[in-house]
């Protein structure tokens, strides 16, 4: 394996916990601050004020969480390092009137959620995800973690040409799982979410619930060079970003900027919401940690004037068996190190500048780095990165992980990636 002496199996272990204990959006963001608080950060309530001692913050809403850490001595101007991710995936989610079913079966209405490949949901166990609100208007996280429902797939027997004209997969009417025989009666599914978490039926108010596959994170290959799981997209960026966070903030006195993690969530759908890029709670939160250190508008602009933003989201690694979709002479692969995403079109936010940036951390982490760009022909996906640094006028880097199956149920990454990524974006909050 390449640059062994670099790799750390523990991170990469830490990391499939993490994904097999992050079936939601919700729940990676509570894991993510428990990681945070045992490194000393605690949380702080919006309707709550600010005072500007220094130390380690963050802030929870939702499915998002904005972290960061101010070193003794910073001033109200300081700069700001931020790792941006997001923590939703595409997915199945649970309809507002969920029981339904069919000939027989009870099922549960699901809508899709962001650009999923359908097909990897079919012939899955899966489990039930998500949070639901409780008529105190508190909230309780929801994790049934075993084989739950499935979307079956129809036998090649009923479907002659499947393998010769493809599957062919109706959002509508092919995705709906199944979970039992009988009868469908209203109300059964979240009966059955509230005995799961302990509270009454009645109590249950609202609900966002998802589907998740039970299949746990695996070691993949001959010699266990790759990592197979889920959620990688975007989780391996929110749970290095988290470890970097955490390592920058245990050597405070070095730091000349302050660290921030911004892991919002509906990246996969546009960013558009409270908790998403394209809203304002980053800007909301770094301008108030800039008044509560007695700052004014003056060194709001002068602190955003020198905030750098690396955007870390996946990437494509390129494809053994389709290598005509990919650029021909940028061919990222698995266990390369970290990749620099570049769009002339503002698909991606990377500059000339940015890419100086990115390339002076991954020398001082002694991380080897790779260009990706997409074949002229191929649509370009996009990222938080572009709109975080229209929305706030910062520079920013669209970087990450080369893996394979975006947007399936379960991706594939090197093995020694997360670790090279971790330690790139904690020289990058250090600088």
């Amino acid at each position: 394996m390449t640059n062994s002496a670099r790799f750390d199996r523990g991170h990469t272990d830490d990391l499939m916990s993490f994904l097999a204990a992050s079936p939601s959006p919700y729940h990676a963001v509570a894991n993510a601050a428990e990681r945070l608080e045992k490194a000393g950060f605690r949380q702080v309530a919006e309707t709550d004020a600010w005072d500007g001692r220094s130390g380690g913050k963050y802030v929870l809403r939702g499915g998002a969480i904005i972290a960061w850490y101010v070193p003794e001595g910073a001033s109200a101007a300081t700069p700001f390092r931020i790792v941006g991710a997001h923590t939703d995936s595409p997915n199945l989610r649970v309809k507002p009137i969920p029981d339904t079913g069919a000939r027989g079966w009870r099922q549960i209405a699901v809508e899709i959620y962001g650009g999923t490949l359908l097909n990897t949901w079919l012939d899955r166990d899966l489990g039930l995800s998500g949070r639901v609100t409780l008529s105190d208007g508190s909230n309780r996280l929801v994790n049934v973690d075993r084989p739950l429902l499935r979307v079956p797939q129809l036998a090649v027997h009923l479907d002659r040409s499947v393998n010769t004209e493809g599957l062919k997969l109706d959002k509508q009417r092919h995705m709906t799982p199944i979970w039992g025989l009988g009868e469908v009666a209203e109300g059964d599914l979240i009966a059955f979410v509230a005995d799961e978490i302990g509270v009454p039926a009645g109590d249950i108010k609202g609900w966002d619930l998802m589907v998740h596959s039970v299949e746990p994170p695996a070691y993949l290959g001959r010699d266990r060079e790759l990592v197979a799981g889920p959620r990688m997209d975007n989780l391996l960026s929110v749970h290095a970003g988290t470890a970097a966070l955490a390592a920058a903030a245990t050597d405070g006195g070095r730091l000349s900027g302050i660290p921030v993690l911004a892991a919002f969530d509906h990246e996969e759908n546009g960013s558009q919401s409270d908790t998403g890029a394209d809203g304002p709670l980053l800007g909301t939160v770094l301008e108030r940690s800039v008044f509560a250190r007695g700052g004014g508008y003056e060194d709001r602009a002068r602190a955003f004037a020198g905030t750098v933003c690396l955007s870390s989201d996946t990437g494509h690694a390129v494809h053994p068996n389709y290598g005509d979709r990919h650029e021909p002479g940028h061919h990222p692969m698995p266990n390369g190190g970290p990749i620099l995403k570049v769009n002339v079109n503002q698909r991606y936010a990377t500059d000339g500048s940015g890419r100086a940036v990115f390339a002076a951390a991954c020398e001082r982490a002694g991380v080897p780095w790779q260009s990706f760009v997409s074949h002229n022909s191929m649509p370009c996906g996009t990222t938080i990165g572009p709109i975080t640094a229209a929305r706030h006028g910062i520079q920013t880097v669209d970087i990450g992980v080369a893996i394979l199956s975006m947007h399936s149920a379960r991706e594939l990454c090197g093995a020694q990636d997360p670790y090279l990524l971790a330690n790139a974006l904690t020289a990058f909050l250090e600088s």
